[in-house]
């Protein structure tokens, strides 16, 4: 049995042989050498993250190109899509959606819902000569669950509107967020002066457009009873879906009446930068004005 001095002494010669051991490898009891060490792999620098500006994904550019890998006919994918706003190419990971697919319809689905609960810029109202009044509603919650208080203007607003308003015009506009102020704001600028300025070259006289708040397209009837106006048109931002948040109409309506039927209504829709642009809408607006006024009719009745 080993004593105590002699274990120390063994241990010491160990602790120095290890001390004073190669790098590389060295000698084991036994004469095996001990296993090369694994040189450390070189540290590399990952490559710095792109601070540039991103790609708008829900713009026309970037929704026109097709995300469907290995296509049969690419170019003939990419004229359809030229021609649809429909998510058509979008290829698939399995069951699933592409991430960028998916992404997308979430991006599309955020703008609808900001059209749907942002306010008109009242800078822009006053940019473009529109003082503001509101129907019954008190807030925008109301206005979305309540279109019967949409159809109606408060007291203040009767009182607004006969004091500054033109009485007994041929026409009287007005321009509403109805469910999309991105509408409003992307197409009244341009839409507005080409129906005015279109009217007037017929020689047809034009009330004072204003801008209502929380409005229903219904809430033109009310104002051309107020004012006894022959002719009423209201521009109004539709309720926004994937494909666009901006898109207005233009209803028109002769002689209307509070509680009148629908069908009374002419009604000039997908005004925006994908459909009908905002000029031309103008334009064609003024147009059939002249129209609806010499035959002294809208809606089904102007047809017949």
């Amino acid at each position: 049995m080993l004593d105590p001095k002699t274990i120390d002494a063994i241990a010491e010669e160990i602790i120095r042989q290890m001390g004073n051991a190669p790098a590389g490898g060295g000698q084991k009891p036994g004469g095996q050498k001990d296993a090369p060490v694994p040189a450390r792999p070189p540290v590399t620098k990952t490559a710095e993250p792109d601070r540039g500006e991103m790609a708008d994904i829900t713009s026309a550019a970037q929704k026109a190109v097709p995300t469907l890998q290995n296509p049969a006919d690419y170019d003939a994918l990419v004229r359809m899509k030229g021609r649809t706003s429909a998510r058509i190419g979008v290829g698939r990971c399995g069951p699933r959606l592409l991430t960028k697919t998916l992404l997308t319809l979430r991006a599309d689905h955020a703008l609808a819902r900001d059209a749907v609960f942002t306010d008109v810029d009242p800078a822009f109202l006053e940019q473009n000569n529109l003082f503001s009044v509101q129907s019954r509603c008190e807030d925008k919650n109301v206005h979305i669950t309540r279109p019967d208080l949409g159809r109606q203007l408060s007291e203040e607003a009767v009182g607004i509107i006969r004091e500054k308003c033109r009485k007994n015009p041929d026409v009287q506009i007005i321009v509403s967020d109805g469910l999309s102020s991105k509408a409003i704001e992307a197409n009244v600028a341009n839409a507005l002066p080409a129906i005015v300025e279109g009217l007037q070259s017929r020689g047809i006289t034009v009330g004072t457009p204003f801008f209502l708040r929380f409005g229903r397209v219904a809430a033109e009837d009310a104002v051309a009873e107020l004012l006894g106006a022959k002719v009423v048109c209201i521009l109004i931002g539709e309720r926004p879906g994937l494909g666009t948040a901006e898109s207005m109409s233009a209803y028109l309506c002769y002689d209307a009446k509070v509680g009148q039927p629908e069908a009374r209504r002419t009604v000039v829709s997908n005004i925006h930068r994908g459909g009908i642009s905002s000029v031309e809408a103008g334009a064609y607006i003024a147009e059939l004005i002249q129209k609806i006024l010499t035959a002294k009719a809208s809606g089904v009745e102007l047809k017949q």
